[in-house]
């Protein structure tokens, strides 16, 4: 009869813990952090491009500054007198379809329609059309301060030649930024979300772990922000309602 929880993950006894079959012990000073993450999420041991692939990936997203929704809500927890644990915590609920989100919404995206497609350009020109008709919002384009491409994107991007993981999803998210600059005149730069998103994809990962990739390459910055917070940061963190606060309801009035 199966037992109530089943995992192919970890086993512990109570002379050992198995990472995928693998004695943590064993692993300890052995392996990587992005090794042993690979393992976790892959099952397998990485080659060592797989690993050098995982270090740029979650280097490349390790942090993006105070003003992301993250870090503030995760500083102005804090500010309420918090904990290190509790704000990071709710820096990660920060994440969303618009922050954090569009790694996998991209993932699904690629490996959706590049899946079993031979003519990658022509799909490229063909998904371009539909989307500039349509006016879709494609996750993984777009930056609000790169303009003419994202310098993130194009590292990775380069590695991943390099390494041998540029594959038809690179092809395709490339191809697609180039068709849609064709049609519309202006250049929508693939971003680093959309760069990670094609190469974790042609590495073989399942989009459903897109979240799961930014959020381990940013709980770094988030522990580095949450304790900036607690050992410099403002107690009890408000906004100043006359410089920063607009009231647009009913005037006062009498009951």
């Amino acid at each position: 009869m199966a037992k109530k929880w089943q995992t192919k993950i970890t086993l512990n006894t109570k002379e050992e813990t198995y990472i995928r079959g693998y004695p943590l012990t064993q692993m300890i000073g052995k392996l990587t952090f992005s090794e042993s993450i690979y393992l976790l999420l892959k099952g397998e041991l990485p080659t060592e491009n797989e690993k050098r692939m995982f270090d740029a990936i979650f280097t490349s997203v390790i942090d993006h500054g105070v003003a992301p929704p993250s870090v503030v809500a995760l500083r102005n927890v804090i500010s309420g007198g918090n904990q290190l644990h509790v704000g990071v915590a709710a820096g990660v609920l920060a994440f969303g379809e618009y922050h954090g989100g569009a790694l996998e919404d991209a993932m699904k995206f690629f490996q959706e329609y590049a899946k079993d497609e031979e003519d990658i350009y022509g799909l490229a020109e063909r998904i371009a059309k539909k989307a500039v008709e349509e006016k879709w919002r494609i996750s993984g384009y777009g930056h609000k301060f790169y303009k003419d491409f994202d310098p993130r994107s194009k590292k990775l991007l380069d590695l991943a030649k390099e390494l041998g993981f540029y594959g038809k999803h690179c092809e395709f998210a490339v191809s697609l930024e180039d068709a849609i600059e064709k049609i519309k005149g202006k250049k929508l730069v693939l971003n680093v979300d959309g760069a990670i998103a094609a190469i974790t994809s042609d590495m073989g990962f399942d989009y459903r772990l897109g979240k799961g990739f930014f959020i381990i390459g940013r709980i770094p910055g988030l522990v580095a922000h949450a304790f900036e917070e607690l050992t410099e940061g403002v107690i009890f963190r408000r906004l100043d309602e006359e410089t920063e606060i607009e009231y647009l309801g009913n005037p006062p009035r009498e009951l």
